[in-house]
């Protein structure tokens, strides 16, 4: 069981970056980190420190390790009822549909999610075995809303605004490792289409039974 970090070492943690969890710190900080199994050295060379899944809970919720299923269950809560996701100091991409907050626009965001999208794509280079980054990792798989969410606006595609018709939006789906995305005309959604095919994930076109709106189902590709 993870020991509980010192309020040193919850600095530490708290300056990681937000999706790969990568850790600047002195040795002996982050050898401590790696002793109360809130960080880990990667064995491939330059040997950074990243957060443990307990070290990730901590940064974004403050929660003692093990406690609970930590923000990963509160993002998703938010997801499937299509709300925003608290922000908290944690970074959240943009799922469409939400009132966007003061820092979501302008140079400062778009470096905010250009900084976010490269530590995703470091975070698949140090998880696959091949060190790939054309395809999804388990941070992916495990955050399904905010991952495509995040190749969306990093792309460049325009989020919905609080009414809907503007831009995409991305919602959970019954389906354990898809995801639903909505645009306000066929032409974005193709766009939308293409960004995330670039982006490692399988997408395809359906229309709703009912409402007779089209949306794209999208999942992590595997290979």
């Amino acid at each position: 069981m993870a020991l509980s970090p010192t309020a040193a070492q919850r600095r530490v943690i708290a300056a990681a970056d937000p999706v790969s969890g990568r850790l600047k710190g002195t040795e002996t900080q982050l050898a401590a980190l790696v002793r109360r199994g809130l960080a880990f050295r990667h064995p491939r060379p330059p040997h950074d420190h990243f957060l443990t899944p307990a070290g990730h809970r901590i940064r974004e919720t403050g929660a003692e390790p093990g406690a609970g299923a930590g923000a990963g269950a509160e993002v998703a809560r938010g997801e499937s009822e299509g709300a925003e996701p608290a922000r908290g100091g944690v970074f959240a991409a943009r799922i469409g549909g939400e009132e966007a907050a003061a820092g979501d626009a302008g140079p400062a965001r778009l470096r905010e999610v250009r900084s976010a999208w490269q530590g995703l794509l470091e975070l698949r280079r140090m998880s696959h075995p091949d060190g790939a980054t054309d395809r999804p990792c388990g941070w992916e798989r495990a955050h399904l809303v905010q991952a495509a969410a995040l190749a969306l606006e990093a792309a460049g595609c325009r989020p919905a605004g609080p009414d809907g018709a503007d831009g995409y939006r991305v919602r959970a789906t019954p389906q354990p490792e898809a995801v639903a995305v909505y645009g306000p005309d066929g032409t974005a959604l193709r766009d939308c289409a293409a960004t995330l095919e670039r982006a490692g994930w399988q997408v395809g076109e359906h229309t709703e039974p009912r409402t007779r709106a089209r949306y794209l189902l999208a999942s992590p590709r595997k290979v």
